[in-house]
């Protein structure tokens, strides 16, 4: 099984070994995939002896990393949070599995290659420190969130409580059983870049009332970056009797953590943005006396009620994208889930520190370590964020995302593992001279 994979390199024959076991099928078949596992870990090995803050600044081991990329370096992707490019190893594995489901293919979709998912499940578990059967996987973040969303039971008057920064579709989702059902959705504002996570605690505490029932956080903010005191809220919420669910669309596998650091009833996550799988997978967890309290979305037999895999009822679909994810997840070992979030603090303190004493510049995101990771927004103050970030790619082929809020507005930045320091400089280089100068007429 996966789990027998550990969050840190070993051997190269005992990580070869252990990655034949836990993807249960076959996974080394394939010459390259054999090739690129084994080049990931020589890499990994170089810098065994170093802290995980240390190995971030190790170009020679991040350079072997870049190269398991096959992206181009004629648009310089800053836009990762919204989905990220798979490694080569991923794209080989999804490649592999799609032409070996075409032959016969309702039997070996459905008898070969459709139960070997339950490895994958094992393998997400215990990269969130869960019980698998406490695991389903979605096509995405947005799926995961919706089943808790409209599958919990509430009745007219109950009150949910959400922040203004949370993702749009949770919410529209909230206004829907709004208008439907008599719900109220509640939206507490949380600080920018708060000198104290505490102050994000505090606010939610404020919003919740006697009517309370339901609190939907991120666990990281998209358009910020902001990580929020999930485990507080969490513990603040139980103690009220009330459920959580956390949006963990940016966080998983973007940062080091486990379900046990955060304490929630029920996560959801897209695995196609920081473990890097492919396209169109997503992962939900449910706490397990949660599961047979939960409508699917998608109906189920009555004897599923307490099955996680109710969750996945939805009609026939390849089982190509599912088994590839083993792949990401041996990249992301590989790697290691600490050393990776240490890179990607490490890429965004790396711009943010060449622009922080610019004029008109101002940051939406808090350089605490504790508060935000790879992802940042960044403003520079009398310029329209839409026409910079236009400018920026039509002039410069730097894909940024601009972000305009009730409450802030500007440039949301985020590099990934395969990003260069040279493209920062280059991003860093534009972007000085739009601070000094304007946008050019």
């Amino acid at each position: 099984m996966l789990s027998t994979l550990s969050a840190e390199p070993m051997d190269r024959r005992g990580f070869l070994a252990a990655a034949g076991r836990g993807l249960g099928l076959a996974a080394l078949t394939s010459a390259t995939v054999a090739s690129l596992l084994e080049d990931v870990h020589a890499a990994a090995r170089s810098v065994a002896h170093l802290s995980p803050e240390e190995a971030a600044m190790n170009e020679d081991f991040w350079f072997e990393i870049q190269k398991a990329f096959t992206v181009t370096r004629g648009i310089t992707n800053l836009n990762n949070g919204g989905v990220s490019p798979s490694p080569r190893i991923v794209t080989e594995a999804f490649v592999r599995y799609t032409w070996q489901q075409e032959d016969a293919t309702a039997y070996t979709m459905w008898q070969i290659l459709e139960p070997q998912v339950e490895t994958i499940r094992s393998g997400l578990a215990r990269l969130f420190g869960c019980d698998p059967e406490e695991i389903a996987i979605t096509r995405n973040a947005s799926e995961s969130l919706e089943i808790v969303q409209m599958g919990m039971d509430l009745k007219s008057g109950d009150e949910i409580l959400s922040t203004t920064q949370d993702y749009p579709r949770m919410l529209t989702t909230f206004r829907q059983r709004e208008q439907r059902e008599g719900l109220q959705l509640k939206l507490v504002k949380v600080p920018l870049a708060p000198a104290s996570i505490d102050q994000i605690t505090d606010a939610v505490e404020r919003g919740i009332t006697s009517k309370t029932r339901l609190i939907l956080i991120s666990h990281m903010i998209n358009i910020t970056g902001q990580i929020t005191p999930v485990k507080a809220i969490c513990d603040l919420a139980r103690a009220k009797g009330i459920d959580v669910i956390v949006d963990g669309a940016h966080s998983f596998a973007h940062f080091d953590f486990k379900h046990s650091d955060l304490h929630c009833d029920y996560f959801g996550t897209s695995l196609h943005k920081w473990l890097f799988a492919p396209k169109g997978t997503g992962m939900l967890y449910v706490r397990k006396d949660k599961i047979g309290k939960i409508w699917p979305l998608m109906a189920a037999d009555k004897k599923q009620k307490t099955d996680i895999r109710k969750f996945e009822e939805i009609g026939t679909h390849s089982a190509a994208m599912h088994l590839a994810i083993g792949e990401a997840i041996l990249f992301h070992e590989g790697i290691g889930g600490k050393r990776k979030e240490a890179r990607l603090r490490y890429l965004s303190r790396y711009w943010m520190n060449r622009l922080k004493d610019l004029p008109n510049v101002r940051f939406n995101t808090s350089f605490d370590s504790n508060q935000s990771c790879g992802i940042a927004n960044v403003e520079i103050v009398g310029t329209d964020p839409v026409e910079l970030a236009a400018y920026l790619m039509n002039r410069h082929k730097l894909f940024t995302v601009p972000i305009v809020h009730e409450e802030f507005r500007g440039l949301r930045i985020t590099p990934n593992v395969y990003t260069t320091l040279s493209e920062l400089d280059r991003f860093c280089e534009v972007m000085e001279t739009v601070a000094k100068k304007g946008l050019p007429q």
